[in-house]
C-alpha cells in the first residue's frame, strides 16, 4: 500500500474531513434558515441562494467520490442525449442497488451544473436526519410517508410549487421505492406474478404512483425523462465507507432520453410505459453482466475543480481554529480538558459513522418485503 493510500485510511484524517463536512453543514443550515426571510419577498432569489448553499455541502461528498477515491464514471449514451444534459428540466429514473448510487448521480449532476438544484422524492424519515434532511427541507425536496392517502395533498402541492423553479432542475426518482435486496426482490416478484407482469431479474417492481404523479405535476416544466441504469465493473459492490477509505470504483451508467411528449398522458398507460422501461433496464443489466458494458457510445464528463476548491475553503476556515484549540489543550496539561477533547472526538466519530450508516443497504430501505408479504396473504 502506498503512503497516500495509507493516509486515506487513517482515522484522524477521516475524522478531520468529517468534522469539516458536519460543521460546514451546520453553518450552511443556519444560513439557509436566515434566508427564509427572503421567501415572501423574492422567492426566486431565495431559491438561487439555497441552490448554491446546497452545492457547497453536497459537493464535498462528490469530492470524496471523484477526487479522494478516484472513482471513474463512464456514460453510455448517444451524442444527442449527452448534448441535452444539464440544459433542461428533467425527471431521472435510477436503479437503487448500491449504497453510493445517489453519490454517482450527484457526481453527474455536478459535472453538468445541476447539483445544487437537484431534487428527489424522499421518504419522510430523512427529514429528521441532520444536515441531509435539513438541507433538503430548505431546497423544497418532496417528502412522502409512502401512504398515498396521507401523501396525496402534500405531494401534489410540493410538486406544483416546483413548476416555476428558476434553474435547470433534475428530479430523481427511485421508482422501486427502496433499495434492492434478495428478500425484497423475492416478494416483489411474487407481486409481479400476482399482477400478471413479467418478472425482473435485477430490479424490484416499480411503484408507478410516484412517477405518474410527478410527471403529471411537472409536465410543461420538465422536457424529458432520463432512464439511468447504473452498474460497476468487475462485480464491484461499492460502499460509502469504501469511498471514505479511498477505494476506487469503476462505474458505468446507461443514459436514455425520452421526450415528455412521447410518454402517455393516461395514468394507466403511463404506468404500463414505466413497467416497460424497467423490463428494458433489466435487459440492459443482463447484457452488462454478460459483456461487462452497456451498449452505445461511451462518454466521460470531465471532473471540475470546484468541488476541491470548495472543500479547501471550508477546511481552511474550520481546521485552523480546531488545530489551534487542540494544541492549546495539550499544552495546558489539564487532564480535564484533555479528557473533554477526547470525548468530543469520540462523539464526533460516532456522529459521522451514523451519517454513513444512513446509506448502508442493510440499515436502510422501507419494509417493502414485509408489506408485500402481507398483501399476498
Amino acid at each position: 500500500m502506498g503512503l497516500l493510500a495509507y493516509l486515506k485510511t487513517t482515522f484522524v484524517l477521516q475524522l478531520l474531513m468529517g468534522f469539516v463536512f458536519v460543521v460546514s453543514g451546520l453553518i450552511i443550515n443556519f444560513i439557509q434558515l436566515l434566508t427564509c426571510v427572503l421567501w415572501p419577498i423574492n422567492k426566486q432569489l431565495y431559491r438561487r441562494i439555497n441552490t448554491r448553499l446546497a452545492y457547497s455541502l453536497w459537493s464535498q461528498l462528490v469530492m470524496l467520490l471523484e477526487w479522494w477515491s478516484g472513482t471513474e464514471i463512464s456514460l453510455y449514451a448517444d451524442p444527442a442525449t449527452v448534448e441535452k444534459l444539464g440544459k433542461e428540466h428533467a425527471i431521472i429514473i435510477l436503479n437503487h442497488n448500491y449504497e453510493i448510487d445517489f453519490l454517482c448521480g450527484w457526481t453527474i449532476c455536478e459535472r453538468y451544473g445541476v447539483l445544487g438544484s437537484s431534487k428527489v422524492l424522499a421518504k419522510h424519515e430523512l427529514l429528521k436526519v441532520p444536515l441531509i434532511g435539513w438541507t433538503w427541507y430548505f431546497l423544497e425536496i418532496v417528502f412522502c410517508k409512502r401512504k398515498w392517502e396521507e401523501d396525496r395533498e402534500t405531494v401534489f402541492r410540493d410538486l406544483n410549487n416546483l413548476r416555476d423553479y428558476p434553474e435547470f432542475m433534475w428530479f430523481l426518482l427511485y421508482c422501486e421505492g427502496t433499495r434492492f435486496t434478495e428478500k425484497k426482490h423475492q416478494i416483489s416478484m411474487q407481486v409481479a406474478e400476482s399482477k400478471g407482469l413479467p418478472k425482473l431479474k435485477y430490479h424490484l417492481l416499480p411503484r408507478t404512483k410516484g412517477f405518474t404523479t410527478t410527471l403529471k405535476c411537472l409536465k410543461g416544466t420538465v422536457s424529458a425523462v432520463y432512464d439511468v441504469t447504473l452498474n460497476f465493473k468487475d462485480h464491484q459492490v461499492p460502499t460509502l465507507l469504501g469511498i471514505v477509505n479511498g477505494q476506487k470504483y469503476m462505474a458505468d451508467m446507461s443514459v436514455r432520453r425520452f421526450p415528455v411528449e412521447e410518454i402517455p398522458e393516461d395514468e394507466k398507460d403511463c404506468a404500463n410505459w414505466l413497467h416497460k422501461i424497467y423490463q428494458e433496464k433489466d435487459a440492459l443489466q443482463d447484457l452488462y453482466h454478460k459483456e461487462g458494458m452497456f451498449p452505445g457510445p461511451t462518454f466521460k464528463a470531465p471532473r471540475r475543480c470546484w468541488t476541491v476548491l470548495n472543500f479547501f475553503f471550508w477546511a481552511a476556515l474550520l481546521l485552523s481554529p480546531l488545530i489551534k484549540f487542540a494544541c492549546g489543550v495539550v499544552v495546558s496539561g489539564s487532564p480535564l480538558l484533555i479528557l473533554g477533547f477526547i470525548l468530543f472526538l469520540f462523539i464526533a466519530s460516532i456522529a459521522i459513522r451514523r451519517l454513513i450508516g444512513v446509506t448502508e443497504v442493510n440499515k436502510t430501505g422501507s419494509s417493502y418485503g414485509d408489506e408485500g408479504a402481507k398483501k399476498l396473504k
